[in-house]
């Protein structure tokens, strides 16, 4: 076969796409990887969510509670303001909304939480496992967070979500620290109103804002 100097053209997506694959990969951590690799991206091609657990855990975890948005809504309010709760009295609170015992201990795992967990970022990492990506983890933190009512975007104080994309940021460990200074100036600085508060769309809807 003939050999030409045509560059090889690779696709802008595909960087992005393999990175996701490859972490979804190292959270299922599926028995058979390349049949699960089969599954994954025949999911992709017809645009539906990419399977997250291997089927034998999502049979053993058939009699759980599927985490929701919700339910971690419930746990906050039961939280009642607190910065800092004991992982005892949370364990408990976990198991009364029926919610996965092993889900949780990935998280104080993840977290490298002890006796003592800072439920802020505690919950984000529970919020991580419902959101693919970064943005929409932060999203639903801010759901979750937002006592706002009246049915516009949910909004929290930029200063928590600081706090929060910092944090999510440094455990990811694929985003430098320097990006996430920038994209936090900018937002500070060309966002965020004199009130001091973020909304969701301040930060999916800009397309500016680049949290990833």
């Amino acid at each position: 076969m003939a050999q030409t100097d045509k560059p090889t053209c690779i696709p802008p997506e595909l960087p992005k796409m393999l990175k996701e694959f490859a972490k979804a990969a190292i959270r299922v951590q599926p028995q058979d990887l390349i049949q699960w690799a089969a599954d994954y991206f025949e999911a992709l091609s017809r645009g539906e969510t990419p399977p997250v657990r291997e089927r034998s855990e999502r049979v053993a975890l058939c009699n759980w509670a599927e985490l929701t948005p919700e339910l971690l809504k419930i746990l906050h309010s039961q939280v009642a303001g607190r910065l800092i709760i004991c992982a005892e009295e949370l364990a408990q609170m976990w198991k009364v909304v029926n919610l996965p015992t092993d889900l949780f201990n990935s998280v104080m795992n993840v977290g490298r939480f002890t006796e003592e967990i800072e439920w802020l970022k505690f919950l984000a990492l529970a919020c991580s496992a419902l959101g693919v990506t970064i943005t929409k983890t932060l999203k639903i933190v801010c759901e979750v967070l937002s006592c706002d009512h009246n049915g516009g975007s949910p909004r929290i104080p930029f200063s928590t979500f600081q706090f929060l994309y910092t944090y999510i940021a440094k455990v990811d460990g694929e985003i430098s620290a320097s990006h996430v200074s920038r994209m936090l100036n900018y937002m500070e600085q060309e966002v965020i109103g004199p009130d001091g508060i973020i909304t969701v769309n301040d930060f999916t809807q800009n397309p500016r804002v680049q949290l990833e």
